[in-house]
């Protein structure tokens, strides 16, 4: 109903009960009155929904009187004409500012060739066109959940039945390539990536409609804990230094904080089409802690589809999200606050991501791989590889995390053989200083992914995140944080497995023994040799007998 071959002079029939599409009203009243009333009882085809925008010219061929299906099927159209025109950034009704005709540009040229594909009938007389069909076959396997082989049987017998002249599309992945591909200047068919978004700015203005969460999201300001004590981020240093550096910006405690999580899903069978998920999530940490983590105010921002991991090129996803945080923090939104009866100017800034460890180097741009992994260490990193397992380890580097007088650093024999501990932790940077070492870095939404000079020894940036494109960036204390459940429940099953020495997942394999031999002073765990020359693991104390377990 919202598009303009349904619309007259800005208004529309009313399809609620009260209205029985006697009355013509304004858009909002109408979804208004459809929320509160409901719609007329057995109007699934709105057949007195059938003004004409003449501007659509050609392409809209709408007849009052037409059958329920063909009403159905012109609207059908319309909206491929739509979906055309977003893809290409042209929209109808702009009027020329000047009547000298001109040849069409490139893009002009290919907008009008997929609009032609989208309104040529697949013979005369016949309402769909091969985009139409393709789209519509699309709609029925999501809708019904039919298998791609069932769709392409499908495909096969409607060849069978119908004219061989009309070009239908030979199976379900030619149909599902139509609305996917577009052609370059070069003449090439390239694909069109495809990326879920939903708003930012209508969720958050949703929060101070309602009376069930606007008032909480004060909550922040209003229940300050006194120092020492901490249970919510608003209580942590970073939330502190972030209101000491932008007072402008706190004075107006109604303000939302996000904070932003990344996760995603590989399909590892290899009997199937490789494919990866990524799904982005928000949510609010202006609300009390039984609220923001809960299903109503974690809202998902957009998905990420496709048939590989995306990787660094995740900015690129990004890019629809970090326009609007920009115009929260530049400009604010005009909303209005249920609970105080008044408008407001609503800003937004994002305080943190929080990721497991594989999405924490896809979004910092600091690749998570190889002898400079850790993101805290960098190029100070105390890393070895191990001479058997022959992967890296950073096995007793968190002694010198520990308070210089505390015993453990001067245990010679307790942790690695014949050492101990002397060194101070590697400093901490400030944003401003993680900022002068990527400044000079493309970014992945520029240029693809890049191994830097120096990549692997004195540093791992494969990339400047497009999360310093935000103004106060670099002055959080945290942007990037680990999940601290994702990584206990690795950590669990890994313990887990040792102990009850599952087969092929147990830590205690005869590589870790030869490495635990090679470095540390254990004689209880070394290799044990037969007296014909075998050699064998002997059992640890910590691994649970039978009946322990």
């Amino acid at each position: 109903m919202s598009l303009p071959p349904y619309q007259s002079e800005g208004v529309i029939r009313c399809p609620c009960v009260k209205c029985d599409c006697m009355k013509f009203k304004k858009l909002e009243e109408v979804k208004l009155h459809l929320y509160r009333k409901g719609f007329i009882e057995n109007y699934f085809v709105w057949t007195n929904h059938e003004e004409i925008d003449g501007s659509r010219g050609i392409f809209l061929n709408m007849v009052v009187g037409e059958s329920s299906r063909s009403v159905e099927n012109t609207n059908l159209d319309s909206r491929i004409e739509y979906m055309v025109a977003d893809v290409f950034g042209m929209h109808f009704g702009c009027e020329p500012t000047e009547n000298v005709e001109q040849t069409p540009n490139d893009d002009a040229k290919c907008f009008y060739e997929q609009l032609e594909e989208a309104s040529r009938p697949l013979r005369d007389g016949n309402l769909h066109s091969k985009l139409s069909v393709a789209v519509r076959l699309l709609s029925i396997r999501s809708d019904w959940n039919i298998s791609q082989a069932a769709m392409n049987s499908f495909i096969d017998l409607m060849s069978e039945l119908v004219d061989t002249k009309i070009n239908l599309p030979g199976d379900f992945y030619k149909a599902k390539r139509l609305p996917r591909f577009k052609r370059l200047s070069s003449g090439n068919m390239v694909i069109i990536k495809v990326m879920h978004y939903l708003p930012l700015i209508p969720r958050l203005k949703r929060f101070y409609v309602s009376m069930s969460s606007a008032p909480h999201m004060r909550w922040h300001f209003e229940n300050r804990r006194p120092p020492g004590v901490m249970c919510h981020p608003s209580n942590g240093q970073d939330w502190k230094h972030y209101d000491r550096t932008y007072q402008d910006f706190v004075s107006e405690p109604r303000n939302i904080r996000l904070g932003l999580c990344a996760d995603g899903f590989m399909n590892f069978s290899i009997s199937v089409t490789p494919y990866s998920c990524w799904f982005v999530f928000l949510t609010p940490y202006n609300l009390p802690l039984e609220l923001c983590m809960t299903n109503p105010y974690t809202f998902l921002n957009c998905i990420i589809p496709g048939p590989r991991n995306s990787k660094s090129l995740t900015d690129v996803y990004l890019q629809p999200l970090i326009d609007k945080l920009k115009q929260l923090w530049y400009d604010g939104v005009e909303t209005y606050d249920i609970s105080t009866k008044k408008n407001l100017n609503l800003r937004a800034n994002l305080m943190l991501t929080i990721n497991d460890f594989p999405a924490y180097g896809m979004l910092s741009g600091w690749m998570i791989a190889g002898k400079l992994a850790c993101p805290y260490c960098m190029e100070i990193s105390k890393v070895f590889t191990l001479k058997n397992g022959r992967k890296q380890s950073w096995f007793d580097c968190h002694r010198q995390f520990l308070p210089r007088d505390h015993e453990f650093r001067r245990m010679k024999n307790a942790f690695k053989n014949n050492k101990m501990e002397y060194d101070s932790p590697p400093p901490i940077l400030s944003g401003e200083e993680i900022w002068e070492r990527v400044q000079n870095f493309s970014k992945a939404t520029k240029a693809s992914p890049y191994k830097f000079c120096g990549y692997g020894v004195t540093h791992n940036w494969t990339k400047q995140s497009i999360f310093w494109e935000l103004p106060y960036w670099k002055d959080n204390l945290l942007c990037h944080n680990l999940d601290v459940m994702n990584i206990e429940k690795n950590y669990s099953d890994n313990l887990f497995n040792t102990v009850m020495d599952v087969t092929c997942k147990t830590k205690d394999n005869l590589k870790a023994r030869m490495d635990l031999q090679e470095y540390c002073r254990r004689p209880e765990l070394y290799m044990q040799t037969t007296y014909n020359g075998k050699v064998f693991k002997t059992k640890a104390s910590y691994i649970f007998t039978l009946d322990e377990r």
